[in-house]
């Protein structure tokens, strides 16, 4: 019986940050248009252009705020092509994701009004990559100036009297790669120039985001922690749990190292695939606790206060795309595998809290790791979808301490630990432990033991899994793959005793 967690009830951590369970929205293939964006004369029911079941759903797991306009697009976007009357507005060759032609109907105005129909905070990326300085510092004054100027007199111009409360900017996205092939030394006197011209305009206050590191590149948080962390709010690490990507590492002749990925990898089917390649996307989560843990520790050494915070803005499963649909356009569907690394990932991040203040998982709808794939006025919700609905009950409340010890789950000679968690008390008093079984085969008895808590009152679960490690919803069966109500415990004192089946993710509710 070597599956136990030790919590105390008491031992009240860090507040699990409700933004831990952001979402990305990246003009990239079916995300905007055609996804959240169909247009005012759409059939399809919607908004001002928005879709309303998606609205609705998406309202339903509380998204707290949203990241946009990239990703690699951030850093070819040019915001006054975005604003004004669509028909006006210029349009523009997306040349990261597919080629595409786009009209810019989706622009600054359109994605506040959907982080107001969300009840999100907005999340703005800016163009570092191919931008000036002026237009960033433009684009803040138009969004934040209360008072009369060139840009707060052309957004009242475009309609909108008020500015809009903008907390989380973004100063660049992937400036070691596609936001301009920047070493970390020249990112960092980059990061600190634009920061400076990106003001506060009255009572808004910006959240400054500096671009960081893409998975383990540690050189990089150590420099940008170096030489210009007395400008930043948080750093944005990237990272994606995915099989057969190559990292290459160039070495530059100042020693600095280049890291970009090589083309030739094979990222391996979303929905057809075996345990060895299964065992390979819980081993890549997993190694989201290295990579945190490794950039904490730099930080730490330059901010032991931990006034810069971790955000992970963009990270999620990546495959290939479906067949039959465009490469550039990164769709894939979404199986339990996802969700089963969600839950790890999600697990590791409420566990950080100290340092994590966000996350932004890859992408909201119709790309990557997806909430909702759509096709024509159908919706689907994803398994993905489900644990976020599940785990909501971590948003805003206290981290537990606990200690917990694990079996293996061993696949080809090699282990992973086979349960993970993460434990939370919430406002009114109620203790949530979110539990993650890794193994596909067996399922994992867990015994919990529950100090200074009282006598336990009840005891609610639910539970996320199925027969085949690929299930998944479809347009023609989207309720293949849902929660349902779990019972299989046992209450006993201050010990409860879960029975988890194979590859599932529990949610254990626990009220004196």
């Amino acid at each position: 019986m070597a599956n136990q967690i030790i919590v105390n009830a008491k031992a009240e951590k860090s507040t699990i940050s409700r933004m831990i369970y952001g979402h990305f929205a990246e003009h990239l293939g079916r995300c905007i248009y055609d996804g959240f964006y169909v247009g005012e004369d759409s059939k399809i029911p919607n908004v001002k252009g928005m879709r309303t079941d998606i609205i609705e759903a998406l309202k339903k797991i509380k998204i707290p705020c949203l990241r946009w306009p990239g990703g690699c697009f951030a850093d070819e976007y040019h915001w006054k092509d975005g604003i004004g009357p669509k028909e006006s507005r210029p349009t523009m060759v997306n040349t990261h994701w597919g080629g595409v032609v786009e009209n810019n109907h989706f622009g600054t105005h359109e994605f506040f009004e959907l982080c107001e129909m969300l009840d999100a905070e907005p999340y703005i990326c800016g163009n570092v990559g191919s931008g000036t300085v002026q237009e960033m510092s433009e684009w803040v004054e138009y969004m934040t100036f209360d008072g009369k100027s060139p840009m707060a007199d052309l957004r009242r111009e475009n309609g909108r009297e008020e500015p809009w409360r903008l907390k989380y900017f973004g100063i660049g996205n992937e400036n070691w790669n596609c936001g301009g092939r920047m070493r970390a030394e020249y990112y960092a006197d980059e990061v600190s120039r634009y920061n400076l011209y990106a003001r506060d305009y009255g009572e808004n206050k910006l959240y400054r985001i500096g671009a960081g590191p893409r998975g383990a590149n540690y050189k990089w948080t150590e420099v940008l922690m170096r030489d210009a962390s007395m400008y930043l709010d948080a750093i944005a690490l990237h990272y994606y749990t995915r099989i057969g990507d190559k990292i290459v590492i160039s070495k530059l002749p100042d020693g600095n190292e280049r890291y970009h990925t090589d083309s030739t990898k094979s990222r391996k089917s979303a929905t057809n695939f075996d345990e060895s390649q299964w065992f390979g996307v819980m081993q890549a989560a997993a190694f989201t606790e290295e990579l945190v843990s490794k950039h904490t520790a730099i930080m730490d050494k330059y901010d032991p206060d931990k006034k810069v915070a971790l955000i992970v803005d963009e990270w999620g499963t990546w495959f290939d795309n479906e067949p039959g649909t465009n490469p550039g356009f990164l769709y894939q569907q979404n199986t339990l595998r996802d969700a089963v690394s969600a839950g790890v990932s999600l697990n590791i991040f409420n566990n950080h809290a100290d340092r994590i203040h966000m996350t932004n998982i890859a992408q909201t709808i119709n790309v990557l790791q997806a909430m909702i794939l759509t096709e024509g006025s159908k919706m689907v919700l994803t398994p993905t979808y489900h644990v976020y609905d599940m785990y909501k009950v971590h948003q805003d409340a206290k981290l537990l301490d606990f200690a917990m010890l694990s079996d293996d789950y061993v696949c080809d000679g090699e282990t992973l630990k086979k349960v993970s968690c993460s434990i939370s008390k919430d406002k009114e008093g109620a203790i949530n432990a979110t539990l993650v079984n890794v193994d596909p085969n067996e399922g994992a008895e867990v015994v919990c033991h529950i100090a200074d808590f009282g006598k336990i009152g009840s005891v609610e679960g639910t539970v996320l899994t199925s027969d085949a490690m690929n299930t998944m919803n479809t347009f023609d069966n989207p309720n293949q793959l849902q929660p349902t109500g779990f019972t299989d415990f046992q209450v006993e004192g201050d010990k409860i005793t879960i029975k988890m089946p194979p590859k599932s993710l529990v949610l254990i509710s626990v009220k004196a």
